[in-house]
């Protein structure tokens, strides 16, 4: 009997040690992943050289003048910031472009340079927790898709109900846009959506990285940072779904992705084509990692997306 209550107490002091270490990392996973800040495991440089192939189109974007225009968010009642830049010559088509994890309106020039090409206006909002916009979370896209839809109302608001939406997203930006599409409070004025390297669902997003990068299993880690971030952002990871949006959408959506790409594995992309309902497209870009598709092939890539929303956008 006593060494049957010995083995008991061993067994519970053994369990809570797991508990108090499995809520210690996953705190500190909440941080690295959902709190916004420094990124040790994201590369790249601000400066901007000569030698990137998309140059001529970051150049511009620096020194285009720019509107800012401020939202409310859909929750939690932050203050967004975004950039709107008007077409060359006044036109009733805007693109609505969304940023990656991280990233901010002011790194997204070689997107809004090529729309601004084709004719477009522009509108590029901060997410909440990014760039200049209020919040102390990562969205992931989930919160962040009722965003872009009252991004999109105020747009239309400003200038004029005539106007023809296309909503674009790279990365995180690229899974917002999905999650966009599953929605049905979209204007009706939004013509077609172009992903570029978007997750299949946050947790499928996570449980890779979590893996891939500290070689950690789905449990009880990915369950355990989902969790916090319910309480504290008000979301988790497994309702932060692109796939079940996508598969709602009836819109048309230019899906495209670097086959090279590590770090949203190319193989998401498959699933999320595959349950699309609208009228597609899938573009595979050959030696691109990731989000680098239109720097590895600028012509193609600008080529496709103008192709395929001249069929939708007049």
């Amino acid at each position: 009997m006593r060494i049957l209550k010995k083995f008991w107490k061993w067994l519970l002091i053994i369990f809570a040690i797991l508990v108090v270490a499995d809520i210690g990392a996953a705190s500190y996973f909440y941080h690295v992943a959902v709190v916004p800040g420094h990124k040790d495991f994201l590369s790249g440089s601000a400066t901007l050289k000569k030698s990137d192939p998309l140059y001529k189109e970051k150049l511009w974007y620096q020194n285009v003048h720019k509107q800012t225009w401020h939202e409310t968010s859909a929750t939690d009642n932050l203050r967004l910031d975004a950039y709107y830049i008007p077409a060359a010559h006044k036109s009733n088509k805007t693109a609505v472009i969304a940023h990656g994890f991280m990233d901010n309106k002011t790194k997204m020039g070689a997107s809004a340079a090529m729309f601004h090409k084709m004719g477009y206006n522009v509108l590029v909002p901060d997410d909440r927790g990014q760039g200049a916009s209020q919040g102390n979370y990562i969205g992931f896209g989930w919160p962040d898709r009722l965003d872009y839809i009252k991004w999109m109302k105020l747009l239309l608001k400003r200038e004029g109900q005539n106007q023809q939406l296309v909503m674009y997203g790279v990365s995180m930006g690229g899974a917002t846009t999905m999650m966009v599409s599953g929605e049905k409070d979209v204007p009706k004025q939004l013509k077609a959506y172009v992903e570029d390297c978007g997750y299949t669902s946050v947790n499928d997003e996570i449980t890779y990285e979590a893996k891939n990068m500290y070689h950690l299993p789905y449990w009880p880690l990915v369950p355990s940072v989902s969790a916090i971030t319910q309480i504290r952002a008000g979301y988790n990871f497994k309702e932060a779904s692109a796939l079940k949006q996508v598969a709602k959408n009836k819109k048309p959506m230019l899906f495209i992705h670097g086959n090279k790409d590590t770090f949203v594995p190319t193989r998401m992309v498959y699933p999320l084509y595959k349950a699309d309902k609208g009228p597609k497209q899938l573009l595979i870009v050959k030696g691109a990692t990731h989000a680098k598709s239109m720097a590895t092939n600028p012509k193609l890539y600008q080529r496709t997306v103008k192709k395929f929303l001249t069929k939708y956008v007049n």
